[in-house]
């Protein structure tokens, strides 16, 4: 059997404050927090860890987009806006699939790091 890569054990994502990133992501958007070691900050997505770090050069940036996988996006949608997450746009409809419907909305946390709910809505 070939090597090769397959499981993400760890996301790190560079932000300019660690506290008021850890807030954004366990109070407004309920990521299950993990520990604060020094000046990061851990958290569990699904068994994925994200750390949340600071530059390690001054004016470095670095992201990726998160996906954060929602079963009603709908709903999910209404529970971050009503705790002052801002969305770029409604819940909206990426792609139709054989079997079904690919929903994304896209929002940004206090960096301006690009996350997203997903959710893959079976066709009736």
């Amino acid at each position: 059997m070939e090597f090769g890569l397959s499981t993400i054990g760890q996301i790190a994502l560079t932000v300019t404050s660690v506290d008021a990133a850890i807030a954004f992501y366990r109070d407004r958007l309920g990521v299950k927090f993990l520990f604060q070691a020094g000046n990061l900050g851990f958290f569990d997505c699904g068994g994925i860890r994200l750390m949340l770090a600071p530059a390690e050069q001054p004016g470095e940036s670095y992201s990726s987009v998160l996906y954060f996988r929602v079963p009603d996006i709908a709903q999910a949608h209404r529970e971050l806006a009503d705790r002052g997450v801002v969305f770029e746009q409604s819940p909206q409809r990426i792609a139709r699939m054989p079997d079904h419907d690919l929903w994304m909305a896209f929002f940004r946390d206090p960096d301006r790091n690009l996350l997203a709910l997903m959710s893959e809505v079976p066709l009736a």
